[in-house]
Protein backbone atom coordinates (compact mmCIF):
# COMPACT_ATOMS: atom_id res chain seq x y z
CA UNK A 1 0.00 0.00 0.00
CA UNK A 2 2.43 2.71 1.18
CA UNK A 3 5.39 0.96 -0.46
CA UNK A 4 4.69 2.40 -3.92
CA UNK A 5 3.95 5.85 -2.49
CA UNK A 6 7.42 6.02 -0.96
CA UNK A 7 9.15 4.08 -3.73
CA UNK A 8 9.97 1.08 -1.52
CA UNK A 9 10.38 -2.43 -2.89
CA UNK A 10 8.66 -4.11 0.07
CA UNK A 11 7.26 -3.47 3.54
CA UNK A 12 10.25 -2.60 5.74
CA UNK A 13 8.59 -3.19 9.11
CA UNK A 14 6.76 -6.47 8.83
CA UNK A 15 6.33 -8.40 12.07
CA UNK A 16 7.34 -11.75 10.59
CA UNK A 17 10.97 -12.57 11.49
CA UNK A 18 13.05 -12.23 8.33
CA UNK A 19 16.84 -12.76 8.31
CA UNK A 20 16.99 -10.49 5.24
CA UNK A 21 16.42 -7.57 7.64
CA UNK A 22 18.82 -8.77 10.34
CA UNK A 23 20.37 -5.81 12.13
CA UNK A 24 23.56 -6.33 14.09
CA UNK A 25 23.16 -4.24 17.20
CA UNK A 26 25.76 -4.73 19.92
CA UNK A 27 23.48 -7.16 21.72
CA UNK A 28 22.50 -9.09 18.61
CA UNK A 29 26.11 -9.40 17.46
CA UNK A 30 27.11 -10.73 20.85
CA UNK A 31 24.20 -13.19 20.94
CA UNK A 32 25.12 -14.39 17.44
CA UNK A 33 28.72 -14.81 18.59
CA UNK A 34 27.54 -17.04 21.43
CA UNK A 35 25.50 -19.17 19.02
CA UNK A 36 28.43 -19.51 16.65
CA UNK A 37 30.72 -20.35 19.55
CA UNK A 38 28.29 -23.06 20.59
CA UNK A 39 28.35 -24.47 17.08
CA UNK A 40 32.13 -24.58 17.14
CA UNK A 41 32.04 -26.60 20.37
CA UNK A 42 29.61 -29.15 18.96
CA UNK A 43 28.16 -30.16 22.32
CA UNK A 44 26.16 -29.06 25.34
CA UNK A 45 23.49 -26.38 25.62
CA UNK A 46 23.52 -22.73 24.57
CA UNK A 47 20.90 -20.54 26.30
CA UNK A 48 19.75 -17.20 24.86
CA UNK A 49 17.06 -15.21 26.68
CA UNK A 50 15.45 -11.88 25.84
CA UNK A 51 12.29 -9.82 26.22
CA UNK A 52 9.25 -10.39 24.01
CA UNK A 53 10.03 -8.99 20.56
CA UNK A 54 13.77 -8.60 21.24
CA UNK A 55 14.68 -10.51 18.08
CA UNK A 56 15.52 -14.02 19.33
CA UNK A 57 13.70 -15.79 16.50
CA UNK A 58 15.33 -13.52 13.92
CA UNK A 59 18.68 -14.56 15.41
CA UNK A 60 17.81 -18.20 14.83
CA UNK A 61 16.67 -17.57 11.26
CA UNK A 62 19.90 -15.71 10.58
CA UNK A 63 21.89 -18.55 12.10
CA UNK A 64 20.08 -21.13 9.97
CA UNK A 65 20.95 -19.15 6.86
CA UNK A 66 24.64 -19.50 7.76
CA UNK A 67 24.60 -23.18 8.64
CA UNK A 68 26.60 -25.36 6.25
CA UNK A 69 24.02 -27.95 5.18
CA UNK A 70 26.76 -30.43 4.36
CA UNK A 71 27.96 -30.33 7.98
CA UNK A 72 24.94 -29.72 10.22
CA UNK A 73 21.41 -31.18 10.27
CA UNK A 74 19.19 -28.73 12.18
CA UNK A 75 15.68 -28.93 13.60
CA UNK A 76 13.69 -25.98 14.97
CA UNK A 77 10.80 -26.33 17.45
CA UNK A 78 8.59 -23.36 18.39
CA UNK A 79 5.53 -25.08 19.93
CA UNK A 80 6.60 -25.74 23.51
CA UNK A 81 3.27 -26.07 25.36
CA UNK A 82 3.86 -29.81 25.57
CA UNK A 83 4.37 -32.51 28.17
CA UNK A 84 7.64 -34.50 28.12
CA UNK A 85 6.33 -37.33 25.92
CA UNK A 86 4.84 -34.90 23.39
CA UNK A 87 8.11 -33.01 23.34
CA UNK A 88 9.97 -36.19 22.42
CA UNK A 89 7.51 -36.76 19.57
CA UNK A 90 8.04 -33.18 18.45
CA UNK A 91 11.81 -33.64 18.40
CA UNK A 92 11.53 -36.86 16.42
CA UNK A 93 9.13 -35.20 13.99
CA UNK A 94 11.34 -32.11 13.62
CA UNK A 95 14.15 -34.32 12.34
CA UNK A 96 11.77 -35.85 9.79
CA UNK A 97 11.29 -39.20 11.49
CA UNK A 98 7.97 -41.09 11.85
CA UNK A 99 6.38 -40.70 15.27
CA UNK A 100 2.67 -41.58 15.08
CA UNK A 101 1.63 -44.53 17.20
CA UNK A 102 5.16 -45.12 18.50
CA UNK A 103 5.95 -45.80 22.13
CA UNK A 104 8.50 -43.74 24.00
CA UNK A 105 11.02 -46.58 23.69
CA UNK A 106 10.49 -46.71 19.93
CA UNK A 107 10.88 -42.95 19.64
CA UNK A 108 14.15 -42.96 21.56
CA UNK A 109 15.44 -45.87 19.48
CA UNK A 110 14.59 -44.13 16.21
CA UNK A 111 16.17 -40.89 17.33
CA UNK A 112 19.37 -42.57 18.48
CA UNK A 113 19.69 -44.48 15.19
CA UNK A 114 19.12 -41.26 13.26
CA UNK A 115 21.78 -39.40 15.25
CA UNK A 116 24.26 -42.21 14.73
CA UNK A 117 23.56 -42.16 10.98
CA UNK A 118 24.14 -38.40 10.92
CA UNK A 119 27.44 -38.89 12.72
CA UNK A 120 28.52 -41.62 10.27
CA UNK A 121 27.88 -39.16 7.43
CA UNK A 122 30.35 -36.78 9.02
CA UNK A 123 27.64 -34.35 10.11
CA UNK A 124 26.31 -33.03 13.43
CA UNK A 125 22.71 -32.72 14.68
CA UNK A 126 21.48 -29.42 16.11
CA UNK A 127 18.18 -28.94 17.94
CA UNK A 128 16.88 -25.38 18.46
CA UNK A 129 14.03 -24.89 20.95
CA UNK A 130 12.27 -21.53 20.74
CA UNK A 131 9.90 -20.14 23.41
CA UNK A 132 11.73 -22.22 26.03
CA UNK A 133 10.01 -20.31 28.86
CA UNK A 134 6.94 -22.50 28.23
CA UNK A 135 8.83 -25.70 29.02
CA UNK A 136 8.09 -27.39 32.32
CA UNK A 137 10.94 -28.61 34.51
CA UNK A 138 10.12 -32.21 33.55
CA UNK A 139 10.24 -31.34 29.86
CA UNK A 140 13.59 -29.59 30.24
CA UNK A 141 14.89 -32.68 32.02
CA UNK A 142 13.67 -34.81 29.10
CA UNK A 143 15.67 -32.63 26.72
CA UNK A 144 18.72 -32.98 28.95
CA UNK A 145 18.41 -36.74 28.77
CA UNK A 146 18.63 -36.54 24.98
CA UNK A 147 22.10 -35.07 25.35
CA UNK A 148 23.20 -38.46 26.68
CA UNK A 149 23.23 -39.76 23.11
CA UNK A 150 26.94 -39.85 22.35
CA UNK A 151 29.79 -41.88 20.99
CA UNK A 152 33.01 -42.61 22.84
CA UNK A 153 34.46 -39.23 22.00
CA UNK A 154 31.63 -36.80 21.24
CA UNK A 155 27.99 -35.86 21.74
CA UNK A 156 25.51 -36.74 19.00
CA UNK A 157 23.05 -33.90 19.70
CA UNK A 158 23.58 -30.26 20.54
CA UNK A 159 20.71 -28.06 21.78
CA UNK A 160 20.07 -24.30 21.73
CA UNK A 161 17.39 -22.98 24.10
CA UNK A 162 15.87 -19.56 23.40
CA UNK A 163 13.24 -18.02 25.63
CA UNK A 164 11.94 -15.07 27.57
CA UNK A 165 13.66 -13.92 30.81
CA UNK A 166 11.49 -16.13 33.02
CA UNK A 167 13.21 -19.20 31.55
CA UNK A 168 16.24 -18.24 33.65
CA UNK A 169 14.15 -18.96 36.75
CA UNK A 170 13.51 -22.48 35.44
CA UNK A 171 17.18 -22.91 34.60
CA UNK A 172 18.27 -21.90 38.12
CA UNK A 173 15.67 -23.96 39.98
CA UNK A 174 17.05 -26.63 42.38
CA UNK A 175 16.32 -29.57 40.05
CA UNK A 176 18.22 -28.12 37.09
CA UNK A 177 21.76 -28.58 38.40
CA UNK A 178 22.63 -31.30 35.88
CA UNK A 179 21.40 -29.17 32.98
CA UNK A 180 23.30 -26.10 34.22
CA UNK A 181 26.49 -28.16 34.21
CA UNK A 182 25.96 -28.82 30.49
CA UNK A 183 25.33 -25.19 29.54
CA UNK A 184 28.53 -24.02 27.86
CA UNK A 185 27.31 -20.45 27.22
CA UNK A 186 24.39 -18.25 28.24
CA UNK A 187 23.47 -14.73 27.13
CA UNK A 188 20.59 -12.31 27.76
CA UNK A 189 19.59 -10.20 24.75
CA UNK A 190 18.60 -6.73 25.95
CA UNK A 191 16.91 -3.86 24.08
CA UNK A 192 18.72 -1.50 21.73
CA UNK A 193 19.78 1.95 22.91
CA UNK A 194 18.50 5.16 21.28
CA UNK A 195 21.30 5.39 18.73
CA UNK A 196 20.90 1.75 17.73
CA UNK A 197 17.13 2.16 17.44
CA UNK A 198 17.62 4.99 14.96
CA UNK A 199 20.14 2.93 13.01
CA UNK A 200 17.72 -0.01 13.07
CA UNK A 201 14.92 2.08 11.54
CA UNK A 202 17.20 3.42 8.81
CA UNK A 203 18.66 -0.04 8.16
CA UNK A 204 15.26 -1.61 7.51
CA UNK A 205 14.21 1.29 5.30
CA UNK A 206 17.46 1.17 3.33
CA UNK A 207 17.06 -2.58 2.84
CA UNK A 208 13.94 -1.94 0.74
CA UNK A 209 15.37 0.96 -1.28
CA UNK A 210 14.75 4.01 0.92
CA UNK A 211 16.27 7.19 -0.53
CA UNK A 212 15.34 9.61 2.26
CA UNK A 213 11.60 9.75 1.51
CA UNK A 214 10.02 9.92 4.01
CA UNK A 215 12.34 11.89 6.29
CA UNK A 216 12.41 11.64 10.10
CA UNK A 217 13.85 14.43 12.22
CA UNK A 218 15.60 14.00 15.56
CA UNK A 219 12.37 14.54 17.49
CA UNK A 220 10.68 11.75 15.53
CA UNK A 221 13.48 9.32 16.33
CA UNK A 222 13.37 10.30 20.00
CA UNK A 223 9.62 9.59 20.06
CA UNK A 224 10.13 6.24 18.30
CA UNK A 225 12.63 5.19 20.94
CA UNK A 226 10.47 6.57 23.74
CA UNK A 227 7.57 4.35 22.68
CA UNK A 228 9.50 1.21 21.74
CA UNK A 229 12.19 1.21 24.43
CA UNK A 230 14.50 -0.28 21.82
CA UNK A 231 12.47 -3.47 21.34
CA UNK A 232 12.56 -4.33 17.61
CA UNK A 233 9.00 -5.69 17.41
CA UNK A 234 7.57 -2.55 19.01
CA UNK A 235 9.58 -0.42 16.58
CA UNK A 236 8.15 -2.43 13.67
CA UNK A 237 4.57 -2.11 14.91
CA UNK A 238 4.89 1.65 15.35
CA UNK A 239 6.74 2.37 12.10
CA UNK A 240 4.33 0.36 9.99
CA UNK A 241 1.49 2.51 11.31
CA UNK A 242 3.51 5.71 10.85
CA UNK A 243 4.12 4.95 7.17
CA UNK A 244 0.46 4.05 6.71
CA UNK A 245 -0.57 7.41 8.17
CA UNK A 246 1.97 9.12 5.93
CA UNK A 247 0.44 7.44 2.89
CA UNK A 248 -3.10 8.45 3.87
CA UNK A 249 -2.11 12.03 4.69
CA UNK A 250 0.40 12.29 1.82
CA UNK A 251 3.24 13.15 4.18
CA UNK A 252 6.94 13.07 3.27
CA UNK A 253 8.44 14.27 6.55
CA UNK A 254 7.73 13.25 10.14
CA UNK A 255 8.37 15.03 13.40
CA UNK A 256 7.87 14.24 17.04
CA UNK A 257 4.20 15.25 17.03
CA UNK A 258 3.43 12.95 14.10
CA UNK A 259 4.90 9.96 15.93
CA UNK A 260 3.08 10.94 19.12
CA UNK A 261 -0.22 11.00 17.23
CA UNK A 262 0.27 7.44 16.01
CA UNK A 263 1.35 6.29 19.47
CA UNK A 264 -1.86 7.76 20.90
CA UNK A 265 -3.95 5.98 18.27
CA UNK A 266 -2.28 2.65 19.06
CA UNK A 267 -2.78 3.15 22.79
CA UNK A 268 -6.48 3.92 22.35
CA UNK A 269 -7.00 0.84 20.22
CA UNK A 270 -5.75 -1.42 23.01
CA UNK A 271 -7.90 0.13 25.72
CA UNK A 272 -10.63 -2.18 27.00
CA UNK A 273 -13.93 -0.54 26.01
CA UNK A 274 -16.85 -0.30 28.42
CA UNK A 275 -19.90 -2.36 27.56
CA UNK A 276 -22.18 -0.48 25.16
CA UNK A 277 -24.86 1.34 27.11
CA UNK A 278 -23.09 1.04 30.46
CA UNK A 279 -22.52 4.42 32.13
CA UNK A 280 -18.97 5.41 32.97
CA UNK A 281 -17.92 4.57 36.55
CA UNK A 282 -18.19 8.17 37.72
CA UNK A 283 -21.85 8.26 36.61
CA UNK A 284 -22.90 5.27 38.72
CA UNK A 285 -24.55 5.95 42.11
CA UNK A 286 -22.61 5.07 45.26
CA UNK A 287 -23.93 4.61 48.79
CA UNK A 288 -23.94 8.35 49.50
CA UNK A 289 -25.84 9.01 46.29
CA UNK A 290 -28.42 6.36 47.23
CA UNK A 291 -28.96 8.09 50.59
CA UNK A 292 -29.50 11.38 48.82
CA UNK A 293 -32.02 9.79 46.49
CA UNK A 294 -33.94 8.36 49.44
CA UNK A 295 -34.13 11.81 50.99
CA UNK A 296 -35.25 13.30 47.70
CA UNK A 297 -37.94 10.64 47.37
CA UNK A 298 -39.36 11.62 50.73
CA UNK A 299 -39.46 15.28 49.82
CA UNK A 300 -40.70 14.79 46.27
CA UNK A 301 -39.96 12.94 43.01
CA UNK A 302 -39.05 16.05 41.03
CA UNK A 303 -35.44 16.14 42.29
CA UNK A 304 -35.01 12.38 41.63
CA UNK A 305 -36.18 12.78 38.04
CA UNK A 306 -33.73 15.65 37.57
CA UNK A 307 -30.76 13.59 38.83
CA UNK A 308 -31.65 10.57 36.72
CA UNK A 309 -31.95 12.85 33.74
CA UNK A 310 -28.46 14.22 34.39
CA UNK A 311 -27.07 10.69 34.54
CA UNK A 312 -28.76 9.74 31.30
CA UNK A 313 -27.23 12.80 29.64
CA UNK A 314 -23.81 11.73 30.91
CA UNK A 315 -24.32 8.24 29.50
CA UNK A 316 -25.41 9.65 26.16
CA UNK A 317 -22.28 11.82 26.06
CA UNK A 318 -20.15 8.72 26.60
CA UNK A 319 -21.94 6.94 23.75
CA UNK A 320 -21.58 9.98 21.50
CA UNK A 321 -17.82 10.00 22.09
CA UNK A 322 -17.61 6.32 21.18
CA UNK A 323 -19.64 6.91 18.03
CA UNK A 324 -17.29 9.73 17.02
CA UNK A 325 -14.31 7.38 17.40
CA UNK A 326 -16.11 4.75 15.36
CA UNK A 327 -16.89 7.28 12.63
CA UNK A 328 -13.22 8.34 12.52
CA UNK A 329 -12.21 4.71 12.05
CA UNK A 330 -14.74 4.28 9.24
CA UNK A 331 -13.51 7.45 7.54
CA UNK A 332 -9.93 6.13 7.70
CA UNK A 333 -11.00 2.84 6.11
CA UNK A 334 -12.91 4.66 3.38
CA UNK A 335 -9.86 6.82 2.66
CA UNK A 336 -7.77 3.71 2.21
CA UNK A 337 -10.33 2.13 -0.11
CA UNK A 338 -10.61 5.29 -2.21
CA UNK A 339 -6.84 5.44 -2.68
CA UNK A 340 -6.68 1.79 -3.62
CA UNK A 341 -9.45 2.21 -6.21
CA UNK A 342 -8.08 5.49 -7.60
CA UNK A 343 -4.43 4.37 -7.87
CA UNK A 344 -3.56 2.18 -10.90
CA UNK A 345 -1.70 -1.06 -10.15
CA UNK A 346 1.98 -0.29 -9.60
CA UNK A 347 1.53 3.50 -9.93
CA UNK A 348 3.09 5.89 -7.45
CA UNK A 349 0.89 8.73 -6.21
CA UNK A 350 2.25 12.08 -5.14
CA UNK A 351 0.53 15.01 -3.55
CA UNK A 352 1.47 17.25 -6.53
CA UNK A 353 -0.58 14.97 -8.80
CA UNK A 354 -3.80 16.27 -7.22
CA UNK A 355 -3.08 19.95 -7.88
CA UNK A 356 -4.67 21.71 -10.82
Amino acid sequence: MYESFYGLSAKPFQLRPDPHFFFGSKGHKRAMAYLEYGLSQGEGFIVITGEVGAGKTTLVRNLFNRLPSDQIVAAHIVNTHLDPDDTLRMVVSAFGLPYEGASKTDLLTRLEKFLCDVDHQGKRALLVIDEAQNLSARTVEELRMLSNFQTDDKSLLQTFLLGQPEFRATLHSPGMQQLRQRVIASYHLGPMDAQETRAYVEHRLTTVGWKGDPAFDDGAHDAIYGYSGGIPRKVNTLMDRVLLMGFLEEMHAFGEQDITTVVKDISEEFQVPDAVGTPAPDTLPDAAADADLDADYKTGLRTIDQRIGERRVSSVEVLDERMMRLEKSIVSVLSILKKIVATPQGAVTHPMDNQE
